[in-house]
């Protein structure tokens, strides 16, 4: 039962990831975490085992998303280079303030924004200015970090970030997705290594553990979320613009309360 969870989860997170740029995060981190608490883990360990076996799962899956949305030429790659350096060192940020930074402040914080990103890309149609260009260097680099920092400190892709960050910057949704599913590699790379270092000196680890990644968790994870990030990205491609800022504005919308709540 317990990897029949792990693959389920794995699954959608590889769907969610191909359709709509992110690395489904949130589903898996809520599932370890309670198989963990199952286990008799420490209590101590159990959210940074959840969060760094996640961001180690979503390296596999962004590849996976990246090949496939590459094939149809949907990737802005010069987009991609020049987020990645900000990205990579807020990854590597957030993993080391992990461990002090108060959860539930920024639980609050990054909930309420995801309700108000949602909010506009369900309601607010085209970016005001069309053709408003992308900002220089500097501004995507510290957007990048971050969306790395943010990222790697609840255990996602990234794409529930970059995706409503491109959009604005007039960036088509469908080149947004596919550039976001991209970006997850370098944000889950960077986030898994933290998480990794981070957790090499602790006592109480669950067996098979590599620092805070749990290696049987990791498994069983990317053998379905792998297998199901293509199907995810032929969905992207067949709807339409509006369908997917919908689809990705009602994602963020249950994520935001489920923050909230939780």
């Amino acid at each position: 039962m317990e990897l029949l969870a792990l693959m389920l989860s794995g699954a959608a997170a590889g769907v969610m990831a191909g359709l709509l740029g992110i690395g489904g995060g949130m589903l898996i981190v809520p599932v370890i975490a309670l198989l963990l608490e199952r286990q008799g883990v420490s209590p101590d360990v159990i959210m940074q085992c959840a969060i760094g076996t996640s961001l180690a799962t979503i390296t596999f899956t962004a590849l996976s998303s990246m090949r496939a949305h590459h094939k149809r030429g949907a990737v802005r790659w010069p987009l991609f280079m020049r987020l990645t350096p900000g990205i990579v060192i807020g990854g590597l940020l957030g993993a080391a303030i992990a461990d002090w930074l108060p959860g539930r402040s920024l639980r609050y914080i990054v909930a309420v924004s995801m309700l108000a990103v949602a909010a506009q890309m369900a309601f607010g149609g085209r970016a005001a200015n069309p053709h408003r260009t992308l900002p220089g260097r500097p501004v995507l680099v510290t957007a990048g970090g971050l969306i790395g920092t943010l990222s790697t400190l609840i255990g996602i892709g990234g794409g529930s970030l970059t995706v409503p960050f491109l959009t604005w910057c007039s960036v088509p949704v469908k080149q947004a997705i596919a550039t976001a599913a991209a970006l997850g590699f370098p944000i889950a790379l960077s986030g898994a290594v933290g998480y990794v270092v981070g957790g090499l000196n602790e006592s109480d680890l669950p067996p098979f553990s590599l620092g805070y990644i749990v290696l049987p968790a990791f498994a069983g994870i990317v053998v379905a979320s792998t297998a199901a990030a293509p199907l995810g990205a032929r969905l992207a491609h067949r709807l339409s613009d509006v369908t997917l800022r919908r689809i990705f504005a009602v994602f963020l919308l249950v994520l935001g309360v489920r923050m909230l709540l939780s």
